[in-house]
């Protein structure tokens, strides 16, 4: 009896794959023949160039999967590189404006820069510093921050925990309108109100008001998604054991979801801080130190950027000046960010045990 030597098949469920650096072999041919092709067509623009690296990309990366691993994994590359060109595309100006800001902000960003006022200096001059305008902007985005969060936590709390009827859909459908409201629209409104109406003058404070109409919509909609997120569960468990519902509400709900509230706050606050249209029609801006926010024109960050660049002509004392003053801003509005960030990490609740 013979027996006869079978060689077993083997049936795989996936077909050829591509190794994992083909994307980044693909994107360094790409980039090179890009190159190429546009130092051949005398383009002298980096936007063409990297256009063309972009087109050559996702068209490369589907011509080679779609021979290799078929049309259906190669869609799903092209899916995958279309991502990381869109991702590219945002990137990249923004880091090419950190990079310009940073670049040409350390000319003039010291100590000096940092804690001193522009007193008696003259635009076309070297020196002075930002100190008046980041004490106008603390003030400002403090006073707004005052007025803002108090509303703004209130009203999600009543809309999630109370709103019915027609009284909470009034009141999400101008909350909703608020969110779309431009800042000159908030800063003619305080203008109208305050300034013209009341007499009472532009003051740091009058620009605070402004801005808490900008900020009001954000707290009230990141607290609202905060305080949907706590588990119904919790607030059973209170009611049931005889807690009052403002009980619950104070010592249950807010604790639970205290630090997405204070997440959004944060995030709230580095909105309002780069806002100059209020801020030019309502504070008007001043070379002296002004600490109190309730009387006379103040400055602040985003007014003393404006100011300095429409008095330097593009060139001059002025103009480093008013670059030093946007790394400064940009470096707050890093740092706020940054501590929401934080905030949400201490705050998130432990999963596991």
């Amino acid at each position: 009896m013979s027996h006869a030597t079978l060689s077993p098949k083997r049936d795989s469920l996936r077909g050829a794959t591509l190794p994992k650096w083909f994307a980044w072999a693909v994107a360094a041919a790409s980039l090179v023949l890009g190159y190429g092709i546009s130092a051949a067509a005398g383009l002298d623009s980096d936007i063409q160039w990297a256009l063309i690296a972009a087109v050559l990309f996702v068209v490369g990366s589907y011509a080679l999967s779609a021979k290799i691993e078929g049309s259906r994994q190669a869609k799903d590359r092209t899916a995958t590189s279309l991502v990381w060109v869109a991702f590219l595309l945002a990137v990249i100006p923004l880091a090419s404006l950190l990079w310009e800001t940073a670049e040409r902000g350390v000319k003039v960003l010291d100590g000096y820069f940092l804690t001193h006022s522009m007193g008696v200096v003259a635009d076309a001059e070297p020196g002075g510093g930002i100190y008046h305008a980041i004490l106008g902007t603390l003030e400002q985005v403090g006073l707004a921050t005052l007025v803002s969060v108090p509303i703004g936590v209130l009203t999600a709390i009543y809309l999630v925990e109370y709103g019915r009827g027609k009284l909470a859909k009034a009141v999400t459908f101008f909350v909703d309108v608020m969110t779309g409201i431009p800042s000159i629209v908030a800063g003619l409104f305080i203008l109208s109100l305050w300034v013209l109406i009341l007499k009472m003058g532009p003051s740091g404070f009058a620009g605070s008001l402004a801005l808490s109409i900008l900020m009001i919509p954000v707290v009230v909609r990141s607290t609202e998604e905060m305080l949907k997120l706590v588990p119904n569960e919790l607030r059973e468990a209170s009611l049931a054991l005889g807690v009052p519902k403002w009980r619950t509400i104070l010592k249950v709900v807010l604790p639970t979801s205290v630090g997405g509230i204070i997440t959004g706050v944060m995030l709230a606050i580095a909105r309002i801080t780069g806002e100059t249209a209020p801020v030019l029609l309502l504070v008007w801006g001043t070379d002296f130190i002004n600490a109190n926010p309730f009387q006379d024109p103040q400055e602040s960050l985003p007014m003393y950027i404006y100011l300095q660049w429409a008095n330097s002509g593009g060139s001059g004392a002025a103009f480093d000046r008013a670059w030093a003053a946007a790394l400064t801003l940009i470096a707050f509005i890093m740092i706020l960010n940054l501590v929401a960030r934080g905030i949400a990490r201490w705050k998130a609740p432990q999963t596991g045990r």
